[in-house]
């Protein structure tokens, strides 16, 4: 059998315990069942265990607690982008299931149950979903731990997935057996299968040895809980394991008291300043840390035989420990609280250090039989416990969320955000987004987005969650996204009176075919720049960014079109790409170097600071570039904002605090950015730390004013001008919305023809707003009562390819809606060459006197296919002058739908389109496709 070793490698473990929900029964009539105390116990137990069993290391664990559905999601992408080695997923909350019992729902906190609806649960995670993010991840080996009602249900989606290297990689571990529901047991205590399995992960498992293997754990687990448990329905509650066969087993923890001789590829080392530890085993060198080290020991192998015997109740445990003489025990030592978060967590005034405590509340609990897991919990740690940082949510614009990133990840570990005993203030959890959807979510739907209503308008799931911190590229945007006052508003934004960094727009330009004196480079129009480019090489292009996804590649839109009334659709196709335009100028320098042809002589417009601190695919990067400075392109100024949502002041004065910290470090202001508290003595624990500003700087941002001076040197040798001249003058809010309006209608409304694979095989991939019909639905919004549109349902009875659901012509969105309500699985199979050739004909007739935006749909699971392949149709397909003239988006139903080589992927490259499947968010990438081509508001 194979094992999987984990340690040394990079891990991470989300875990997830849902005790709170907003909205329960009988109060809430579509609520869950009611709240689950027990499962509040079950993440401080499980951190504990997993720190101490040394494979998972302190600060490669996130804890959710009672997290809503969409930050969730989130979380999990989070934790699946970061993970390389071992991937751990635990869930404990509600789970439910359809009559059919064929899927299992993680309930989130805001969950609700909408009765008589086919996808009637709202507020929940469907585990095939959770199953196609986990898949998704880099990591090697992923274990799902469930702990929930019916979390058997969930081995039938697991046994459903088809993709037997997916099967491999991920073992399932589930508490009880399905369509079982089972006790989450006091209100004081962690659910009992948690409880077990933390025991076992703390105390090893008997004739196993040191290492915790998920295979022995499982069978564990089973056979004492069937032996001493039963579920609600009277049936013995088994607990159900799946991993493919032959098995990899995975370890996932040494047991308490063990030496842990590292992992492959890893070396001993001693923790990092400010973590808890590293779950690595270090030599104590003197006698006095030898003998300390040794009782340490001594007192976790005692705890262990004790915890074996406990039989009372900790309310027992409080009781007795009343009654002891005031200052040798504390009471709430033995009670499951969350340590205040402002209280430095090394000694207690007045008593004895924490060690010596923690082993008398040891004894003297273990003397009247009393240990429980919150006992074990605390004092088998050798420093005292941290509370649980604030996390906050941080949104930026999609080209600066790498620099970001790498600024929160500095704070996290940094002096600024580690108090006195050595526990981290606060998290932070960053994600970028579209910034045009940005802007419409915080000025016109704040209300969805703190609570969706339909699946039209739903920010929580076209952005995510509702941020605490809004980091825009420019000071313009900010004010943009002011809420306008037309619709209920539950937002306030508080951005900052000036911008923290500055980057200044850019033409890149091949260095072959730019200018070579600095001075031919600056004092020169966008309009200018361009004509001499045009001078030295008439073969030479230039591209742009999306408009819509970032404010760089607006801001170029706003010198692209220039002053005064400007012929947008002629601007619009000076830049126009062979496909869809690259959402961000890091993808467009990316893509550039694909062809060596392209990548020679193409100028692109894209922020400076890219050119310093390259993109994801630097590497292939064959032509060196340098800057060009037009003086009418408006640069970035990326400003902080507070964002303060109503009635979401729960922890507001914690909250306040961690984002001023973090504010006053990042923008290097106020008097935290460099200094911690010390340790419990006073004592300065580490040297001064740099702010966010030298991250910014390290990625070639300059400072917000004066001469914008480089934040840290650079070398010329990038192709910069350390000084271009004077900046274009900042950006303003109107001229923003006027060009983004100019670049949506730029060659007026638009033509898009929708084919809906409606064959047999499409009957599971057909109801809800996750459904086929659904998720045409939702890409409506970006088509305006001008754009003209129709919906082929694509199924072949005998007939022709395809059948008309919605004429082809102009829509009110209802009635588009109505038709698309209609449409049905039929028993029959698909021809989607029949139908693409159908199609392609049919758009090439209605677009042969104008040059209105053109675009095909085909929305299919690929089942078909061989009808698309046979007999040469798809290379006769491929050859055809129609499909260059109207690009097809191929969305696939199917992870695997845009693999290189593959149909879908062959026929969106050449005609311009873009291939769409499950392994990315094929809904949000439709509506853009959709949107690009129509007039709506969406």
């Amino acid at each position: 059998m194979d094992r999987f070793d984990p340690r040394g490698k990079v891990n991470r473990a989300l875990l997830v315990g849902v005790s709170e929900y907003e909205f329960t029964r009988p109060k809430h009539r579509d609520g869950v069942p009611g709240q689950l105390p027990a499962v509040a116990h079950n993440l401080a137990l499980l951190v504990r265990a997993l720190e101490r069993g040394g494979v998972v290391r302190p600060l490669e664990i996130t804890v959710a607690r009672s997290p809503r559905l969409a930050d969730f999601r989130h979380s999990l992408r989070a934790a699946a982008d970061a993970a390389e080695g071992l991937l751990l997923l635990y869930f404990a909350g509600h789970g439910a299931v359809p009559s059919a019992g064929d899927e299992l729902w993680l309930q989130m906190r805001d969950a609700e149950v909408v009765r008589g609806e086919t996808a009637g649960f709202e507020g929940a995670a469907r585990f095939t979903n959770v199953l196609r993010i986990l898949a998704n991840s880099h990591a090697e080996r992923i274990v799902v731990v469930l702990d929930c009602c019916n979390a058997g249900n969930a081995a039938r989606v697991w046994e459903a997935v088809e993709r037997p290297d997916v099967r491999r990689r991920v073992s399932v571990l589930m508490s009880v057996q399905a369509n079982n529901r089972i006790d989450a047991g006091d209100a004081d205590t962690p659910t009992p299968f948690t409880a077990r399995l933390v025991e076992l992960l703390t105390s090893g498992i008997e004739g196993q040895g040191d290492e915790v293997h998920f295979l022995d754990l499982a069978e564990a687990l089973r056979a004492h809980m069937s032996a001493h448990h039963r579920t609600e329905r009277g049936e013995r509650w088994e607990p159900q394991s799946r991993t493919e066969n032959p098995p990899v087993d995975v370890v996932l923890g040494i047991r308490a008291g063990a030496g842990r001789p590292a992992g492959p590829g890893t070396a001993l080392r001693q923790p990092a300043p400010g973590t808890v530890g590293t779950g690595v085993v270090s030599r104590p060198t003197s006698g006095r840390r030898r003998q300390r080290a040794l009782g340490a020991l001594r007192s976790r192998r005692f705890l262990t035989r004790a915890t074996a015997k406990a039989k009372a109740s900790v309310a027992r445990a409080r009781a007795a420990a009343a009654r002891l003489r005031p200052g040798s025990v504390i009471p709430s030592a033995l009670r499951p609280t969350t340590p205040d978060p402002n209280r430095p967590s090394g000694r207690p005034p007045g008593g004895p250090p924490p060690r010596r405590l923690a082993v008398v509340l040891l004894v003297l609990a273990a003397a009247l039989g009393l240990v429980g897991y919150f006992v074990v919990g605390n004092a088998a740690s050798d420093r005292s416990t941290c509370a649980p940082p604030v996390e906050l949510r941080l949104l930026t614009d999609p080209d600066l969320e790498s620099t970001v990133r790498k600024a929160a990840d500095t704070y996290l570990t940094s002096a600024a955000n580690t108090t006195g005993g050595g526990c981290r203030r606060s998290g932070i959890t960053v994600y970028g987004a579209g910034s045009a959807a940005v802007v419409a979510g915080l000025r016109d739907q704040s209300d969805p987005w703190q609570r969706p209503v339909s699946d039209d308008t739903d920010p929580q799931r076209d952005i995510g969650p509702q941020p605490d911190i809004w980091i825009p590229a420019t000071l313009a945007t900010a004010t943009r996204a002011r809420p306008s006052g037309v619709a209920r508003t539950y937002v306030t934004l508080e951005p900052d009176a000036a911008p923290f960094a500055y980057s200044p727009m850019v033409l890149s330009l091949p260095q072959d075919i730019a200018e070579d004196s600095a001075g031919d480079r600056t004092g020169d129009s966008l309009a200018g720049l361009r004509a001499k480019l045009a001078r030295r090489d008439k073969t030479a292009s230039v591209r742009r960014p999306d408009p819509e996804y970032t404010d760089s590649a607006l801001l170029a839109t706003v010198g692209l079109y220039g002053a005064g009334k400007a012929d947008a659709g002629r601007a619009e196709e000076s830049v126009a790409p062979t496909g869809p335009p690259a959402p961000t100028a890091g993808d467009l320098l990316c893509t550039l170097p694909d062809n060596a042809d392209t990548d020679r002589s193409t100028g692109a417009l894209v922020p400076e600071f890219l050119m310093v601190s390259g993109i994801g695919c630097d590497r292939t990067t064959r032509t060196p570039r340098r800057a060009e400075y037009p003086d009418d392109v408006p640069g970035l100024d990326p400003t902080f904002v507070r964002v303060r949502w109503k009635d979401g002041d729960n922890d507001e004065a914690a909250r306040d605090d961690a984002v001023q910290r973090f504010h006053d470090w990042l923008t290097g202001t106020g008097d935290t950015g460099g200094k911690n508290d010390g340790d419990e003595n006073g004592n300065e624990r580490g040297k001064e730390a740099d702010n966010g500003l030298a991250v910014f700087g390290q990625d070639g941002f300059r400072a917000p004013s004066g001469t914008h001076a480089f934040l840290a040197a650079h070398d010329s040798a990038d192709g910069l001008i350390t000084d271009p001249g004077p900046p274009a003058v900042a950006a303003r809010a109107e001229a923003m919305d006027t060009a983004l309006n100019q670049y949506r209608n730029a060659n007026g409304p638009g033509r898009v023809l929708f084919l809906l694979d409606s064959s047999g095989s499409m009957a599971g991939l057909w109801q809800g707003p996750g459904g086929a019909p659904g998720i045409l639905k939702q890409s409506l919004g970006g088509l305006g009562t001008q754009d003209e549109y129709g919906v082929w349902s694509v199924a072949s009875p005998g007939r022709g390819p395809y059948t008309e659901l919605l004429s082809f012509g102009p829509h009110k969105r209802q009635d588009a809606e109505r038709a698309l309500d209609g449409a049905a699985v039929k028993d029959a199979e698909a021809d989607p060459y029949a139908a693409l050739k159908a199609a392609l004909d049919t758009m090439g007739r209605k677009g042969r006197d104008d040059d209105r935006p053109e675009l095909i749909v085909f929305l299919t699971d690929d089942e078909d296919n061989n009808h698309l392949t046979a007999k040469g149709h798809l290379d006769e397909l491929l050859a055809s002058p129609r499909i260059q003239g109207v690009p097809v988006v191929m969305a696939a139903l199917d992870s695997g739908g845009c693999a290189k080589g593959r149909p879908d992927q062959r026929i969106s490259d050449v005609s311009g389109g873009r291939c769409l499947d499950t392994k990315g968010d094929l809904v949000a990438g439709l509506r853009d496709e959709v949107a690009r081509t129509g007039t709506g508001d969406e």
